[in-house]
């Protein structure tokens, strides 16, 4: 596929399916939630999940290995930074912040909460979701139109 052509809804909703089956294989064998933030806090020694640490390690590193998959094999994303690096940095502290804070991230929450129809994680999603809408509707027609 060429670099620039765009992504098939087909691998769309196979990636989703992969990351749906992935975390309902990991809850059904292992009894553990396939949520990022924390498998990272049990990897770098911030929280003990009670996942071994060997598998949230390979865990972890298997992002990544997928990312360089994904990249071989279907295409590579365009990435286009519009942002000040400062801005960015911010950003992803306040996003680590927010997600200890809120005991998971959108991966344990989104994906594995929802789907076990945890009122927490129902409750976080939706949060997620509203504060996303209402910062795109704000840095488009507020600060961008100002």
């Amino acid at each position: 596929m060429p670099a620039n052509a765009p992504l098939d809804p087909l691998v769309a909703l196979a990636g989703g399916l992969l990351i749906g089956l992935a975390a309902a294989f990991l809850l059904l064998f292992s009894g553990r939630i396939a949520g990022i933030s924390g498998m990272f806090a049990r990897v770098t020694g911030i929280a003990d999940s009670g996942t071994p640490r060997k598998d949230a390690l390979a865990f972890v590193l298997g992002l990544p290995i997928g990312a360089v998959i994904v990249n071989l094999w279907i295409r590579q994303p365009e990435i286009v930074v519009t942002s000040s690096v400062p801005l960015i940095i911010a950003a992803g502290l306040l996003v680590g912040f927010g997600t200890r804070m809120g005991n998971g991230c959108t991966s344990g929450h989104g994906v594995c909460g929802v789907s076990r129809l945890s009122p927490r994680s129902l409750a976080a999603t939706a949060s997620f979701m509203l504060t996303g809408f209402v910062v795109v509707a704000v840095a488009r027609h507020l600060i961008a139109g100002a």
